[in-house]
């Protein structure tokens, strides 16, 4: 096979894949409607950019005088291997018909062939709002030169990344298929440093409000003057164009001519990841290691919703992949955690207990009743067969739920009375952590149900389906807010800011009865969903 054989079909499979993704989107009403949310939400930031960059553009007087250049510079080409690798462990490592291809082309032209449909697809998402942001730099600065210099600096870059991040990430695909252990120690790793992401950016915002550190100094840190060098040769042929040095040159001829070489070392790794065999004694290993989940411990084996229940909580420890779109709260506590910690000072034991509270009710709900039809889907011929009815596998679910949730929302109150909290309160804190753990439970097997999501993707390597984004963004919403007011209202109760008048138990009462009434509706609606599905 030629090179250019293969980068021919490459390029055909790339089309292939790529219309694959659009009506993937197209063929589910659900989808179009999370996708023109998106549309909404971040085309208002990029209407708010584009004047923003007609006016750099004009006011611009040198590479110099552009803002956060040098960290852009830097941080853009690690960000496309990050992104290239995190996407390969996802979605690229394999394509659709895996066995087809292999038998009809070679592996480059499959290679060629992922790697042209994932750009086309970044390109649909980020390339048109990034190339309307340079058409307005472009018209302010005067010159259309800059949109041609900007393509040719960038196009290298991206293709250099996209090969360069594939191999890695095929490579990390062939460590997890011999370390199966290293894998789940990767998958902790990766979420506690998200985490610790997160959070460490807003200690370093409080830093440089409080003046303990300049942005200079960390715009420097994270500054390498060499690819800052090589995006500065998009200015060539503008006004703010400077003579390229020996390292913007060094960088472009190594980005061009390692190109090729990383799709060769993505070539053997697809190679030796699509025809390699799996260990012999992995799947030997993996299989004695589940025995011991088999039995039901006593709590859950009075009834069959207690042993339906212990088996997701087994299948949760197996696959916990399937909770990643658990991270998501940390980008909405985050910003706000390390003030609430900081700002407590000497009220640490009910912060604990709030954060119990809330974080009980987040994962009963979260973890297995978001999408608890497009979860069982695989099972359903399975389960319809077995005699077991739809309300006893909803209370499973339910029951799973609720298994997570009720050791934040009872556990971190006790903490809180270590921390300084009365007895007395952490007690009511645990009685309303009970409600709301069920509470959420149940509205969660609702909402989930309403709008169930059954197509699998690669995440890490393994098939999982995960939540609609919109269904997820409404439970965050609902149960955050619901859960924010009933833990307002408990505290105020507690300290005397608020008197039980007649008004006020009234108030209590309706909300009660709203909750209770919405949930316990979510709850049967799960039922009759369950009872109504059909096999097409």
């Amino acid at each position: 096979m030629t090179l250019r054989r293969d980068a021919r079909h490459g390029l055909r499979i790339a089309r292939a894949e790529f219309r694959r993704s659009l009506r993937a989107y197209s063929r589910d009403w659900r989808r179009l409607v999370g996708l023109g949310v998106s549309v909404l939400f971040f085309g208002g930031y990029l209407l708010f950019s584009l004047p923003a960059a007609f006016v750099l553009g004009r006011t611009a007087r040198s590479v110099e005088a552009i803002p956060f250049l040098g960290p852009a510079g830097t941080l853009l080409p690690l960000g496309l291997v990050g992104v290239a690798t995190l996407r390969t462990l996802e979605r690229i490592g394999s394509a659709e018909g895996e066995a087809l291809l292999l038998t009809t082309v070679h592996p480059r032209a499959v290679v060629i062939g992922l790697i042209g449909a994932e750009l086309g697809r970044l390109a649909a998402w980020f390339g048109v709002p990034i190339a309307a942001l340079v058409v307005a730099f472009a018209v302010g600065l005067g010159t259309p030169v800059v949109l041609l210099t900007a393509a040719l600096v960038a196009v290298p870059l991206l293709a250099w990344s996209a090969v360069w991040g594939y191999a890695v990430g095929l490579a990390l695909l062939r460590v997890f298929r011999w370390l199966p252990t290293f894998r789940r120690v990767l998958k902790v790793l990766g979420v506690a440093a998200l985490i610790a992401i997160v959070l460490g950016s807003q200690a370093v915002g409080q830093l440089l409000a409080e003046g303990s550190i300049s942005v200079g100094g960390v715009l420097a840190a994270i500054t390498v003057a060499p690819l800052t060098e090589y995006v500065a040769l998009a200015a060539l042929g503008t006004p703010l164009q400077r003579p390229p040095t020996l390292a913007a040159v060094a960088v472009f001829v190594g980005v061009v001519a390692s190109a090729p070489i990383g799709l060769a070392v993505a070539t053997r790794q697809a190679s030796a990841l699509w025809f390699g065999d799996v260990p012999a004694d992995g799947a030997t290993s993996q299989a004695t290691g589940r025995e011991g989940g088999l039995s039901v411990p006593r709590p859950f084996a009075a009834a069959k919703t207690g042993r339906i229940a212990w088996r997701h909580l087994v299948r949760a420890v197996r696959k916990p992949q399937e909770f990643s779109h658990l991270v998501m709260v940390v980008f909405f506590l985050g910003p706000i955690g390390t003030t609430a910690v900081q700002g407590s000072s000497g009220a640490l034991g009910p912060l604990a207990a709030g954060v119990g509270v809330g974080l009980g009710a987040y994962l009963a709900g979260g973890t297995f009743g978001l999408n608890p039809i497009g979860d069982d889907r695989p099972q359903f011929p399975l389960l319809l067969l077995s005699g077991t009815d739809a309300a006893t596998l909803v209370r499973g679910r339910l029951a799973a739920g609720v298994a997570l949730g009720l050791p934040f929302a009872l556990g971190l109150p006790a903490v809180g009375v270590a921390l300084g909290l009365r007895p007395v309160r952490a007690v009511a804190f645990g009685a309303l952590g009970t409600g709301s753990v069920l509470a959420a439970a149940a509205f969660a097997l609702g909402l989930g149900a309403a709008y169930p999501i059954y197509e699998e993707r690669e995440f890490w390597g393994t098939e999982t389906v995960v939540p609609s984004t919109l269904v997820m963004l409404v439970y965050l919403a609902v149960v955050g807010i619901g859960t924010a007011i009933a833990l307002v209202g408990t505290w105020f109760l507690l300290t005397g800011g608020l008197v039980p008048t007649p008004v006020f138990g009234v108030v209590a009462g309706i909300y009660l009865l709203f909750t209770a009434g919405v949930s316990y509706g979510s709850y049967r609606y799960a039922i009759r969903r369950y009872r109504n599905y059909h096999l097409e």
